[in-house]
């Protein structure tokens, strides 16, 4: 992991980032400028690896990120956190990871490794461009690829975190490009209207113009680059200060 720290203050609420890259690649320095941002907020940032294939295949990525939750709540004095304040943040399949995070507890079976004693729950979550049900049909994903990572037919249901939705759920913000091609709006919309259901405080941020990288839009985009870090920052500033 890389964590980024405030200048200054303390016990921080913690935020950890969980990368993208269709559970194949991607890195943790792909949090670097979002934690620039948030950093001045006095958000401590936690950025994530997880194991990727052919040695990591599902659920070795939701095992290893609800493990760094209990890591960090282990940790707290060491890192100046507030246990009782971690949000967690992905995009695309970050995003799926940290909705499962958001959505399910030890009865999942998931709390595997060391820190036992931790809890791996979160106090909210922020999806941008997340996979929430992999039922559904998918542009680029077909069923060989998701073997690739450790989905099939049987395990599914059981990796959707649409599946896990109760009204215990912490709140979640979801952030999708109207234009993604990748992991379709249909994605977020489903999770955000079983979470309304369920009374779980629900946002749904439809960006217009926006593909896959929502927090990456062109001048077209709307909101604005600059309005969707307030519209996260208002989110934080509501349900983990």
């Amino acid at each position: 992991m890389d964590v980024y720290f405030p200048q200054s203050g303390g016990s921080w609420p913690a935020l950890v980032y969980v990368h993208g890259g269709s559970w194949m690649g991607g890195d943790k320095s792909e949090a670097l400028s979002f934690a620039d941002r948030m950093n001045a907020q006095g958000y401590l940032i936690v950025s994530i690896n997880y194991r990727l294939p052919p040695s990591g295949r599902f659920p070795a990525m939701i095992e290893d990120v609800k493990c760094a939750i209990r890591f960090l709540r282990a940790n707290a004095a060491q890192y100046n956190l507030d246990a009782n304040r971690i949000a967690a943040v992905g995009t695309s399949a970050g995003g799926h990871l940290v909705s499962l995070l958001g959505t399910t507890d030890a009865n999942a079976g998931w709390d595997v490794g060391e820190y036992l004693d931790q809890s791996s729950r979160v106090q909210a979550v922020i999806a941008i461009a997340p996979v929430t049900d992999l039922t559904q049909k998918f542009p680029d994903l077909d069923i060989e690829a998701m073997r690739n990572v450790g989905f099939n037919e049987d395990n599914i249901v059981q990796a959707s975190p649409v599946t896990y939705v109760t009204p215990d759920d912490p709140p979640f913000l979801l952030i999708h490009g109207d234009q993604d091609e990748v992991v379709p709006l249909e994605q977020s919309q489903l999770m955000y209207d079983l979470l309304v259901e369920m009374s779980v405080p629900a946002q749904l941020i439809i960006i217009k113009n926006a593909g896959h990288s929502p927090i990456e839009p062109d001048d077209s985009a709307e909101p604005t680059l600059e309005q969707i870090y307030q519209i996260i920052s208002d989110f934080l500033a509501m349900y983990l200060t």
